[in-house]
Parts: C-alpha cells; sequence; structure tokens
C-alpha cells in the first residue's frame, strides 16, 4: 500500500510540473462514468454476478504540440461493486454467509499515455479519435463489512481503452482495467484472492 502511494504522488508531482513549460496545451475537466466490475479470484469456488458501479472526478489532460501524443491524469472516486455467492461452499455457510454484496470504494489516479489522431483534414474539429493505456493506482477508502476477507488497502490496474473527442471539448471513452495486483483475499483459505478487473465508460468534459 505505502508502494502504491509512494509511485502515485511521484508521478503526479511530475506530471502537474510539465504545464508550466507548455503553455497552452494542458486541460481539464469533470469526469463521470460507470464501471462494470467482476472479481477475479485465483480459483472458481463460486457464483459472481457482475454489478453496475460508477465513478466521477476530474481528468487533466497534456498534449505535445504537433504529435498528437499526450498525457491523461485523474483523480477519480470509484464505486466497485459485486455479489459473491459464499453460501455454496460450505466453509462459508457454515458462518453464516449466503449471497453477499460486497461494495469497495476507492480514489483512483490514471496515469495514461494518449494518442488523437489529429490531422483529419479539419474533420478533427468535430470528431478526433483516440486510444490511451496506462496504470491506474487505486486507494481503498472503505469496504462493505465482509470478515470473510482481508482487504489489501490499494491495487494497481492496467488500463486499455479508446473513444473520440467531439468539437475538442468532449471525449467519450470506453476501456478495461485489467487487475495486477490483488484487492482482498479470504481469511479462510491460502492464498485465495481477487483481483478487480472492470469495464469503464466515461463521459468528459474540457475547459
Amino acid at each position: 500500500m505505502k508502494r502504491i502511494l509512494s509511485i502515485a504522488a511521484v508521478l503526479t508531482v511530475l506530471i502537474m510540473a510539465f504545464p508550466a513549460r507548455m503553455s497552452g496545451q494542458f486541460r481539464y475537466g469533470p469526469a463521470v462514468g460507470v464501471a462494470f466490475d467482476r472479481p477475479s479470484f485465483k480459483q472458481d469456488l463460486f457464483t459472481i454476478d457482475t454489478q453496475l458501479g460508477y465513478e466521477g472526478g476530474i481528468m487533466s489532460e497534456l498534449m505535445f504540440p504537433g504529435i498528437g501524443i499526450g498525457i491523461d491524469l485523474g483523480l477519480l472516486y470509484e464505486m466497485r461493486n459485486a455479489k459473491l455467492h459464499l453460501g455454496e461452499r460450505l466453509m462459508w455457510e457454515s458462518q453464516g454467509y449466503g449471497v453477499e454484496t460486497l461494495r469497495i470504494h476507492y480514489i483512483d489516479i490514471p496515469l495514461h499515455i494518449k494518442l488523437k489522431w489529429h490531422k483529419l483534414n479539419g474533420l478533427e474539429d468535430k470528431i478526433m479519435p483516440i486510444v490511451y493505456g496506462g496504470p491506474r493506482f487505486g486507494i481503498q477508502v472503505a469496504h462493505s463489512k465482509l470478515d470473510a476477507f482481508d482487504f489489501s488497502g490499494g491495487d494497481v490496474g492496467i488500463d486499455v481503452g479508446g473513444g473520440v473527442e467531439l468539437f475538442r471539448r468532449f471525449q467519450i471513452t470506453a476501456g478495461y482495467t485489467f487487475g495486477a495486483t490483488y484487492s482482498y483475499k479470504a481469511k479462510v483459505l491460502t492464498n485465495f484472492s481477487a483481483r478487480t478487473p472492470a469495464t469503464h465508460i466515461n463521459f468528459i468534459y474540457y475547459f
């Protein structure tokens, strides 16, 4: 957890220092979106239902002039949500668990390399394709009271996705987060942990 926080803090400071040297290329704005989360355990021991989560916060963008490549940096609140059918296994049923809803609340710091197709003979003023990829640092700030699991306090994912920019203001993106580290693990089993990959759909308005 301390390592995640340290890496995220250093990267944030470095990226936020760039705009002073590259006037006119930096912008920011509000972001809202939804996330479909389905935890990925090391073994399939019980049924998991995908649930709808949501996120919102601020995204910033630093584009390097003339080449269509830049960097995204965000500060988002995210709620990840899933239903775990723990009662399908005696080890949890005997403790009184059944179908349990697990919600984890995160402060997310996504950091992406972004590519825009910005030379489209004027069409880019109306619509511009985008692709992006990079790490997402998640800090767990709260979660459901579910004593069957120990929570990591934070995790790291790898984002990949794409979308469009409309009229040089609005961005609509869809992406997938691959869980790189675990989010929580069972208390009654050895090395039975879950990563939390998710599909994201986001709407961003840049000032």
